[in-house]
């Protein structure tokens, strides 16, 4: 895996953990040598793990809407930033840029890029692994919750097993290193 792409929250969350994570987490992509691909802001776990990277000496590539940029909260000090017109216009750029996804502690925007990599992955699209960053439990909810849909036949044990989850950096690191290339692009009913 040489690139990551990694949703979280454009604010900090209550938890003094989730910047702490954020933090190391972009320490150790960039000692592993693995670039950052992200939604291209400055603000909250974004900036955060962005900062983090390239203060280690890594790589951050991002990707914003021009609406954001003129709100003035693109991050400026990139290796790289794609502005692009929409939304779906910034998870398609970002999924052509990654290798892999991973989903740290966020709001309805990480929820969203998440879901829809996965769909995508579902689909056939791509065939790019994708975790979550467990972080204090904070996913705890939404896997149980995935779990009921699972248990209640509206997706496959394949389609769920799809979701690796890691509850430390160098396990979901790990996890996505491993499952990267592993899986072929096809539809995962």
């Amino acid at each position: 895996m040489k690139r990551l792409a990694v949703y979280c929250g454009s604010s900090m969350g209550t938890d003094p953990a989730f910047a702490d994570t954020a933090r190391a987490l972009g320490e150790e992509m960039a000692r592993r040598g693995v670039d950052l691909v992200y939604g291209g802001g400055r603000l909250g776990l974004m900036g955060v793990v962005a900062d983090a990277v390239l203060g280690a000496g890594g790589k951050a590539y991002g990707v914003i809407p021009q609406a954001l940029t003129d709100l003035e909260v693109a991050h400026q000090g990139l290796t790289e930033l794609h502005t692009v017109t929409s939304m779906h216009e910034r998870k398609a750029k970002m999924t052509e840029l990654t290798d892999a996804f991973v989903a740290l502690p966020g709001g309805i925007g990480t929820f969203d890029e998440l879901f829809e990599a996965w769909t995508w992955n579902a689909l056939g699209y791509h065939a790019k692994p994708f975790a979550l960053l467990n972080v204090n439990g904070f996913w705890d909810g939404m896997i149980g919750f995935l779990d009921g849909v699972t248990a209640n036949g509206f997706m496959s044990p394949a389609r769920r097993a799809q979701l690796l989850v890691g509850d430390s950096i160098g396990e979901a690191l790990d996890l996505l290193d491993s499952a990267s290339g592993a899986s072929e692009r096809k539809m995962v009913w």
